[in-house]
């Protein structure tokens, strides 16, 4: 007897399937498609990522042993190897990706009202990137090195929201500086980035955009003092400087003023140069917002940990872009789940706890809560009494 929804049929009643189906629409997803929709291969994809199968050969049999049960978690089409195989190769990726956004979007409203340990206004956002080693052999599209292929990461990270809001995938071989050349930045918003992103040309389009930076100065730095402010040393600021940059070509590319914070990090003591375009922020803030640039370092590593994007099921580029896009769906509806539920575990518990409760019939409050729930028995009157 069907006595509820599975765990993870309730789970995917978290996702808007009307914006689902505007993704297909808009890339033609399930054109000449009869048996085995776009929906049914996000489903499969999600419980792979979910359950952390190896390979789609698991997939495919860990599947068929619920074969029963593939209704109710709202699989329609055959669950096969080579049916998912096809899917990943050929339906276009940027279905996931475009659907990704629209989870990115309602996370984004559920922890704006989210508080940092300083009080701001402005979005702020960290960019890094992370580099997924692949075998040449089977990915020689993905360019690294001469005798080793590799995808990049480069993700744009909502620290307030602790979710990505862009991630742009591609080969090895690009550096991460370029990526700056195809964002679109906010005015007002702040945007962290480590030394890799130290391009005056490129920084100089942030300041046009109206938006701010934090990064840090390389040790060749060279630059004019204009004037110095006091500062209070107990805070671990050192100094506080408006300079203007020395060198031919780095005024050419960045003419206007720059902002220049030293700061002995305490639990490092280590001596870090900070520069960023704002000039309004305590420069003590400026040392704590650069230090916030560790959410997305950990978002790489949970998502790399807990999720399947280090081994691919195919070997396509498509393929790769889908499996990656689709992982972090997970995670953003992983995100909107607790926040929705109010559930107080962090997002890795949550995940353990529905790898191993997918198939069952229990209420997902009851499942991910933390409070002990007490189940109920009802005694069968067909069982005899073996002591009276």
């Amino acid at each position: 007897m069907n006595s509820g929804k599975t765990v993870f049929s309730q789970l995917m009643d978290f996702i808007p399937t009307y914006e689902f189906r505007k993704c297909i629409e808009r890339y033609h997803g399930e054109y000449k498609v009869k048996t085995f929709s776009c929906w049914d291969q996000f489903l499969c994809m999600a419980f792979a990522q979910l359950t952390y199968r190896e390979s789609l050969r698991d997939i495919e049999a860990c599947l068929r042993s619920v074969q029963i049960k593939l209704y109710h978690m709202g699989i329609r089409g055959k669950a096969a190897r080579n049916t998912l195989a096809h899917a990943n190769a050929v339906r276009d990726w940027r279905i996931y990706a475009d659907f990704a956004q629209v989870l990115i979007q309602r996370a984004r409203k559920l922890y704006a009202g989210e508080e940092l340990a300083v009080q701001l206004d402005q979005t702020v956002y960290a960019l890094d990137s992370t580099t997924i080693d692949l075998c040449l052999k089977l990915f020689p599209w993905a360019k690294f090195r001469r005798r080793k292929a590799a995808v990049k990461m480069h993700t744009l990270f909502d620290i307030r929201a602790s979710v990505p809001t862009i991630a742009i995938i591609t080969h090895g071989k690009v550096h991460d500086v370029n990526i700056l050349d195809d964002m679109i930045f906010e005015p007002g918003s702040i945007y962290v980035v480590d030394r890799g992103y130290l391009d005056f040309a490129r920084l100089h389009r942030i300041q046009q955009a109206s938006a701010f930076f934090v990064t840090r100065a390389k040790k060749n730095f060279r630059f004019n003092r204009i004037c110095s402010y006091l500062t209070n040393k107990t805070s671990g600021v050192r100094c506080d400087q408006t300079i203007l940059l020395r060198g031919f070509y780095s005024r050419a590319a960045y003419p206007d003023r720059l902002r220049r914070i030293r700061y002995l990090d305490p639990e490092s003591n280590r001596l870090l140069v900070f520069l960023t375009n704002n000039f309004s922020l305590p420069p003590l803030i400026v040392a704590i917002l650069y230090r916030y640039r560790w959410r997305v370092e950990l978002f790489f590593k949970w998502i790399k940990q807990h999720l399947r994007i280090k081994a691919f099921y195919g070997t396509t580029e498509n393929a790769v872009k889908t499996q990656i896009w689709i992982a972090i769906s997970i995670y953003v509806l992983i995100a909107i789940v607790r926040k929705q539920l109010k559930i107080e575990r962090n997002l890795y518990t949550i995940l353990q706890i529905l790898s191993v409760t997918i198939f069952q019939k229990t209420p997902i409050l009851q499942a991910l809560s933390d409070s002990e729930c007490r189940i109920e028995t009802c005694d069968s009157h067909n069982q005899l009494m073996l002591f009276n």
